[in-house]
């Protein structure tokens, strides 16, 4: 192997590959077959889900940040790979700043695969560019199928025309490494609407092709369904027909079968995932991500991803630091940062500090709150009331 960023030989034990899995937990709606950690958030884009998916993204930072610091100077990162969930559902920023801070943080190597995965109708030829610009050199496009009775069984909500455009607008962008993502073996769907999905799949010339066949897990909508009676399993020598028809059309249109459910065009393995699948470290970083490091595994204990309480908290903390300074806080910066008003979230606590308002400790006057020279004697109880 050739030296790394420190120019030592990377055979060097100290200087050891790694690659890191960022999980992005929101999506438009949860898929009814996924068992992943992911939560709903819906399509609309409010500012307090831009908010949110900024205390995230910036937990995921600070992350990354510890883990360099514990780390970094052990590993040398040839892949990142940021799934969930949707990670496209973020604005193109937030994944930026994400990859910006592993090149922080660890020793990123030039060719380093850096992956997005996104579904159709959340990409658009403009956010592609900026995720090109942002270092990522692999998209991974969850189609699914072709067949609008397939996808209305899975619970996706898009549609495959939504897909083609987001497909063509990626490649328009300039991506050169694409996988798409399918699935069969899903209740009701037929031999014909598999081998038609994956036909035009093979016809797109995608770099990567992933083809699952649907697993039904527990705490799934399609599980439950399941054990009502309401959908019924494919049969096994239907999936087994669909896997190895699916097969030999994929190696005939010069696709390599290198894993068991994964196909690519020479040269165009996953690198990320052929670590997962040859013990290889990696790091996990986000909400119940998985990590493998050193021979051991661990997993991200799971945040409330913006529940209350961590928001509460941020917030609580903005107003605590805040108050500190003479100047007191802005209510506009608080409503920008956190995406309501400042009085929105607090106003509940408004009777228990009317005293410290009524004798002047505490002063509203347009657009900042902050302690008067007298109130400074009384800080800890007042900042209390908000932590």
């Amino acid at each position: 192997m050739t030296a790394d960023w420190t120019g030592r030989d990377v055979k060097d034990s100290r200087v050891r590959p790694l690659g890191i899995y960022i999980h992005i937990p929101y999506c438009i709606k949860k898929c009814d077959y996924c068992a992943f950690y992911s939560m709903a958030v819906g399509d609309q884009e409010t500012p307090e889900l831009r908010a949110r998916e900024a205390l995230y993204v910036d937990r995921q930072i600070r992350r990354i940040e510890r883990y360099g610091f514990h780390y970094g100077d052990e590993y040398f990162v040839d892949s990142i790979y940021i799934g969930g969930g949707t990670p496209s559902i973020l604005p193109a920023e937030f994944l930026r700043d994400l990859i910006d801070q592993v090149r922080r943080s660890f020793h990123v190597t030039e060719n380093c695969e850096i992956t997005v995965e996104a579904n159709p109708a959340t990409i658009d030829e403009k956010k592609v560019k900026l995720l090109l610009n942002a270092g990522m050199n692999r998209l991974s496009i969850g189609l699914q199928s072709f067949e609008p009775s397939v996808l209305k069984m899975l619970g996706r909500v898009h549609t495959g025309q939504d897909f083609l455009e987001s497909y063509w607008a990626a490649r328009k962008a300039g991506v050169r490494n694409i996988n798409i993502d399918v699935m069969f073996g899903i209740p009701g769907q037929t031999y014909g609407q598999w081998i038609n999905t994956l036909g035009r799949v093979v016809d797109l010339r995608p770099e990567h092709i992933s083809f699952y066949s649907l697993q039904l897990e527990k705490g799934t909508r399609l599980y439950d369904l399941y054990k009502k009676e309401l959908v019924e399993e494919l049969n096994n020598e239907l999936d087994r027909k669909m896997y190895h028809d699916g097969i030999r059309m994929m190696k005939a249109a010069g696709y390599s079968h290198y894993e068991i459910s994964n196909a690519a065009k020479p040269g165009f393995e996953c690198r990320h995932n052929l670590k997962y699948w040859t013990f290889m470290d990696y790091l996990g970083i986000g909400s119940n991500a998985s990590s493998f490091m050193e021979g051991a595994r661990f997993t991200e204990e799971p945040d409330s991803e913006y529940h209350l309480n961590d928001f509460m908290d941020d917030a609580g903390e903005y107003v605590f630091t805040g108050l500190r300074l003479a100047k007191g806080i802005s209510k506009h910066d608080f409503g920008e940062r956190f995406g309501r008003g400042f009085w929105d979230v607090f106003g509940d606590r408004r009777e228990e500090l009317t005293p410290y308002f009524s004798r002047g400790y505490l002063v509203e006057y347009g657009d900042r709150l902050r302690l008067s020279e007298e109130g400074i004697d009384h800080s800890n109880e007042i900042m209390a009331v908000f932590v």
